[in-house]
């Protein structure tokens, strides 16, 4: 893996394939190898595949005291400067995709195109009672994980969000043993990201200066409050596009490897 200095941070990301630059923003409780299959299923024929570790993740270096979204995203512009001219092609999963577009709210010059998966943006649809009806089960459990972790019990907190709210009930025992270290080794890190007060918040109207093409993606397992995330996004960005990904749920490029690369690589590509 090669490293790039963010700020107060030294990233590692890996970098595969050749062609236009793909730059991956993985989710919570995981790290750069989450985008493996995809990566394999033909994305790195078809770009120069980047996929890091964001700060707090993998081999990224944890820096002490809270941090913040705000932190993430200036990373990943810093990823993206340092790789070469400016725009790239950015897709991102769940809190990956939070960090994304609250970035390209900030920074629209940063990209070429942006793939966004069901980001957890809340802070969007808290004035839509369906979605919000629909998010207290998922509210409950974070919760309830939040709790776990806060009090050490880190492996039953990982335990939590993936069958109450990632995968499904059954899912934690059926994952293999590295995939279940890392998601204990990483609560610290997601705990921290749930204390950021603004973790679930976007300016909008910034949003709308980035005329960058953007697909907006959701599984057709995921709970609906996440199409009413995308809807408020679909409705500010000018260049916005919907696929939704048959048969999976929250991490698609996990998930349904094969579908998930054809899709992000024919959108890129503009095919």
């Amino acid at each position: 893996m090669a490293e790039v200095r963010a700020g107060d941070v030294l990233l590692h990301y890996e970098e595969t394939g050749e062609g236009e630059p793909l730059v991956l923003v993985h989710g919570s409780w995981n790290d750069h190898r989450s985008w493996r299959p995809a990566v394999d299923a033909d994305l790195k024929a078809a770009f120069r595949v980047v996929a890091y570790d964001r700060r707090g993740h993998g081999r990224s270096e944890r820096v002490p005291g809270a941090g913040t979204r705000r932190q993430d995203e200036d990373d990943l512009a810093a990823l993206i400067e340092a790789l070469g001219p400016a725009p790239a092609n950015v897709a991102a999963n769940s809190f990956g995709a939070s960090i994304t577009a609250g970035l390209a709210a900030r920074r629209p010059e940063l990209f070429r195109r942006i793939v966004l998966h069901e980001p957890p943006l809340a802070g969007l649809v808290l004035d839509d009672p369906a979605a919000v009806a629909d998010m207290r089960t998922v509210t409950a459990a974070v919760e309830e994980a939040k709790r776990l972790v806060r009090e050490g019990e880190d492996a039953a907190g990982a335990k939590v969000f993936v069958e109450r709210i990632a995968l499904g009930p059954g899912a934690w025992e059926t994952m293999p043993e590295p995939l279940r270290d890392t998601f204990v080794i990483h609560a610290q890190t997601w705990l921290d990201e749930q204390d950021d007060p603004d973790w679930a918040a976007l300016d909008v109207h910034g949003l709308a200066a980035c005329t960058a093409p953007v697909l907006l993606s959701s599984g057709t397992e995921s709970p609906a409050w996440f199409g009413a995330v995308l809807d408020r996004l679909a409705a500010a960005l000018p260049r916005a596009q919907r696929n939704t990904f048959r048969g999976a749920g929250h991490i698609p490029h996990v998930t349904h490897p094969q579908d998930y690369a054809a899709t992000v690589t024919a959108f890129l590509l503009g095919t």
